[in-house]
């Protein structure tokens, strides 16, 4: 609890939007708005610099600074931070205006949900283990931005200050999808063999 949680990497940009989706699509079914905002561009520079933070750290042993990590994929961070959480058993308060971003006109929608590449999302705790994070990720020239913190209760809580408003309020369990298990009872019965 209390945790800082990171965005790693490169910055939020108009790009990324819906790839997942897209390219789940079969060849034109998509529309021309859909097929570039959904291109990624790759930043070979960025993920070396994010791989040698990821590798300094997980190389100092019991000392490694970083209590969880997740990449961000599909859904952007509004996919990345909330599974963070949940791999951690918390819930996080985050806001908006922290992400780093390239394109300030980005909607809020566009800020948490675009999938530019080379990031990462994680978890370092305060004190000495941000301090040392920090060391690294300066040493590596790679940038970070301390976008939210941990919390005890397992909900997610989005501001921005720049309209002064929350887009996301919402239970954990309900973003996550905690389904039901389903249970079994299972019996073996012999079938009687014929004469």
């Amino acid at each position: 609890v209390g945790a800082r949680l990171i965005a790693l990497g490169g910055p939020a940009m108009q790009i990324g939007l819906g790839g997942g989706a897209a390219s789940s699509m079969s060849s034109g079914q998509s529309n021309a708005d859909l097929d570039f905002a959904s291109v990624q561009r790759e930043n070979p520079e960025m993920e070396r610099r994010c791989q040698e933070v990821i590798d300094r750290c997980w190389q100092r042993g019991n000392s490694n600074p970083i209590a969880f990590i997740h990449d961000v994929g599909a859904g952007g961070l509004s996919n990345a931070f909330p599974e963070l959480c949940g791999d951690g058993g918390r819930g996080g308060t985050f806001e908006l205006r922290k992400v780093p971003n390239d394109e300030p006109g980005m909607s809020p929608l566009a800020i948490w949900s675009n999938e530019s590449q080379e990031r990462y999302v994680l978890a370092v705790a305060e004190g000495e283990d941000m301090d040392s994070f920090d060391a690294i990720c300066k040493r590596e020239r790679c940038p970070y931005a301390v976008v939210g913190y941990a919390t005890e209760e397992e909900h997610l809580k989005v501001t921005d200050s720049h309209f002064a408003n929350t887009p996301v309020d919402l239970p954990l369990g309900v973003l996550l999808g905690k389904p039901p298990r389903m249970h079994r009872n299972v019996k073996s019965l012999s079938v009687p063999s014929s004469p």
